[in-house]
């Protein structure tokens, strides 16, 4: 991919949802994800699977690689692998699971932003420093000004 083409992509996310042990997968999610997809809203880059044995080994579990009971509509993504999630970001995501956990890690793009960031590129900006919020932050935030 050429720098042209890096010009219009947008900003790419990577996140890991864990499921504690005997969590019902009911799909909800993957649904929801499919559907901001369909939207053109995200674009999946990659999707894995990652479980964490009993005894704290882990492995990573490639969509195709997994029944279409255990998918579910996260099939969609079967192929979905651009090479960004490494062998150390599994170990950094099952550092943070609990044995006998599931988690889904997903690298995405932001492709609601994509003209923005091309904008700020083109004008010669760059992005500095970027933070998600934790929900509960916000929440707290929210509560002190309205106890205020």
């Amino acid at each position: 991919m050429g720098t042209d083409a890096l010009e219009d992509i947008g900003p790419v996310d990577i996140v890991v949802i864990g499921y504690p042990p005997g969590a019902p997968l009911k799909g909800e999610a993957a649904a929801i994800i499919v559907d901001l997809v369909d939207r053109g809203i995200i674009r999946v880059l990659d999707a894995l699977v990652i479980t964490k044995d009993p005894d704290g080994t882990f492995s990573g579990i490639d969509v195709s690689n997994m029944s279409a009971e255990q998918a579910g509509d996260f099939a969609v993504f079967e192929g979905a692998t651009s090479g960004l999630i490494g062998d150390a970001d599994l170990a950094v995501a099952a550092d943070a699971m609990e044995p006998g956990s599931v988690a889904a890690i997903i690298v995405y793009e932001n492709r609601w932003a994509a003209p923005f960031a091309a904008a700020v590129r083109r004008a010669g900006g760059e992005m500095l420093a970027y933070e998600r919020v934790p929900v509960a932050d916000l929440v707290a935030a929210l509560d002190a000004l309205d106890a205020s």
